[in-house]
């Protein structure tokens, strides 16, 4: 509910707080009072659009606050969740600052917020319905929301179907689009992977293969000079007179000395080993040379083979490693787009079975809702008959759309207020009057199911009187056991339903004009009423008064 309203520079006010109780709040006062000043501001604090011509003649900005008690609405708490706006205990405060320039400033418990936010969630605590724009049931987007919350479980439960069926066959459906958009890439990227794949596969290259391959193309390029300086070394060893005929020359004169002078005997030894290491380098450099063969063939084999694995590096890799870790990814890509055609068919396959359940679910939905919207516009004509429409005629068409998340189902409010005139969408009635006694019936109706705890009224009571007035005053004191009411009025049958009645007063001070309001009780009250009956509050019209609150009084 709206606890309070502070107002500062609004137009006449300079400064105003206002409460407000549960139940019916009725806002009375002369005309040009000031009434519709109050909804101007609650309007500034719901996100409205602002006005700077509304400031206070020489003040620099206008300021509103209103502060509300959070209702039970999940969607609502979950939008503050986002915001990162905590309540304080229980309460929320949306405030509006308007500066002369033109510039507006929102927050939501002391928090900038965007303007879209705080209409967003002023949308959700308040209805206004007359001169204004905040009406939610004006715009046929909420009135199928509207049918099914009075439809009920049944109709709540098969629109959460439907719902999550067409949001898992929308998301089936984005993927196989985006599949489908993607199969020429697929195509390209298929033949490209398996290329790749094949080429490096069928070179069949081995880790370490470059190296031993350089060596041997060293080899086989200088195959005659290493056959030459291999037998030229070999001979330089082992020929006659070669190095090994003059080192066992040595070792003989060395073994005589020995025989004289076994000093020098280890001198020996140590040539004797030499001359084996020189017998083992020459029978090396002899299998050395006999292993090496110049074969120009194979010289082209290996220079081909070298040319395949540098291409190979080129492109993938500068390492054998490389190119052979690049075919082991290239590899599971391909196998990755070979298998999405196995899930296009099981997308195309569950996308068939979606369309299907959504379908049923929505003809189920459809059948609901047509045969649930006969039963909703008697309710809502049995209740215009209470407030002198006897003649109305008020309907809730059910029309087909394209299914969505709600369904297959669009629904629009038609009304009709005199025989003869065909039904028209809520939004095209120009009387206030009837707009208003029009709304009054589909909240009564929508008591339990409209989300919107507080309704705002704007002179419900245009062109009514009599009879009349004491039924809208039922039905409004039969709603506001449902939701808070405040209601400006000018029928004293109305403002003596109340449960908490406000005196709007302006007052002439020098120059400078006020707007001040009371809360009625007892004999002020009873002046008010009286008032509102007569214009001056003779004798006649306080008793009449007194017997317009006793019977309140009665129905509490």
């Amino acid at each position: 509910m709206l606890h309070a309203l502070h107002i500062e520079n609004l137009a006449i006010i300079d400064r105003l707080e206002v409460n407000f109780a549960v139940g019916l709040n009725a806002l009375t006062g002369e005309t040009g009072a000031g009434k519709s000043i109050l909804i101007d501001a609650l309007n500034l604090a719901l996100g409205e659009r602002a006005d700077p011509t509304l400031i206070r003649t020489g003040a620099e900005k206008l300021r509103v606050n209103a502060i509300f008690e959070l209702p039970n609405d999940p969607e609502l708490h979950a939008l503050l969740d986002e915001l990162g706006v905590e309540p304080e205990e229980g309460l929320l405060y949306l405030s509006r600052e308007v500066q002369a320039g033109g510039r507006s400033i929102a927050r939501i418990n002391g928090q900038p917020a965007p303007l879209s936010t705080l209409k967003a969630i002023g949308e959700r605590l308040v209805d206004l319905h007359g001169q204004h724009e905040h009406q939610s049931l004006l715009k046929p987007s909420s009135h199928l929301e509207f049918l099914d919350h009075w439809l009920g479980e049944p109709a709540l439960n098969l629109r959460m179907q439907v719902r999550e069926t067409v949001y898992a066959l929308r998301g089936a459906e984005r993927e196989l689009r985006e599949l489908i958009e993607r199969e020429r890439e697929r195509e390209q990227m298929l033949d490209l992977y398996r290329f790749q794949v094949d080429e490096i596969r069928k070179a069949n290259i081995q880790m370490g293969e470059d190296e031993h391959l350089e060596t041997e193309e060293r080899r086989l390029t200088h195959a005659e000079k290493l056959i030459a300086l291999a037998g030229g070394a070999y001979d330089a060893l082992m020929s006659e007179n070669g190095a090994y005929d003059l080192a066992a020359s040595v070792s003989r004169n060395l073994t005589e000395i020995a025989r004289i002078d076994p000093s020098v005997a280890e001198w020996g030894d140590m040539l004797e080993g030499a001359l084996a290491q020189i017998e083992e380098v020459a029978r090396n450099l002899r299998t050395y040379a006999e292993s090496i063969e110049y074969d120009p063939a194979r010289l082209e084999e290996v220079i081909a083979r070298l040319e395949l694995i540098k291409r190979l590096k080129r492109k993938y890799g500068d390492t054998i490693e490389a190119v052979l870790d690049y075919a082991e990814q290239a590899e599971v890509k391909l196998h990755a787009l070979e298998t999405q055609t196995e899930r296009r068919d099981a997308l195309e396959a569950q996308i068939a079975q979606l369309q299907a359940t959504a379908t049923t679910l929505c003809e189920q939905l459809t059948e609901l809702r047509r045969s649930g919207a006969q039963r909703f516009a008697e309710s809502i004509q049995a209740c215009l008959r209470d407030l002198a429409m006897d003649r109305a005629e008020f309907r809730a068409e059910v029309r087909p759309k394209l299914m969505d998340a709600t369904g297959a189902d669009s629904v629009e409010f038609l009304f009709s207020a005199n025989p003869g005139e065909p039904p028209r969408p809520l939004s095209k009635i120009a009387s206030g009057g009837e707009m208003s006694r029009v709304m009054l019936a589909l909240k009564t109706v929508l008591a339990d199911a409209a989300p919107v705890p507080t309704l705002v009224f704007d002179e419900i009571d245009a062109g009514l009187g009599g009879r009349t007035a004491h039924a809208v005053g039922e039905k409004l004191n039969e709603l506001a056991r449902h939701c808070q009411i405040l209601c400006i009025t000018h029928l004293p049958q109305i403002a003596s339903r109340a449960t908490h009645h406000l005196a709007i007063e302006k007052q002439a001070e020098g120059d400078t004009t006020r707007v001040q309001i009371r809360t009625l009780e007892g004999e002020a009250r009873v002046q008010e009423i009286a008032r509102m009956l007569t214009g001056e509050p003779t004798e006649t019209a306080l008793q009449h008064a007194r017997e317009l609150l006793t019977e309140r009084s009665k129905h509490l």
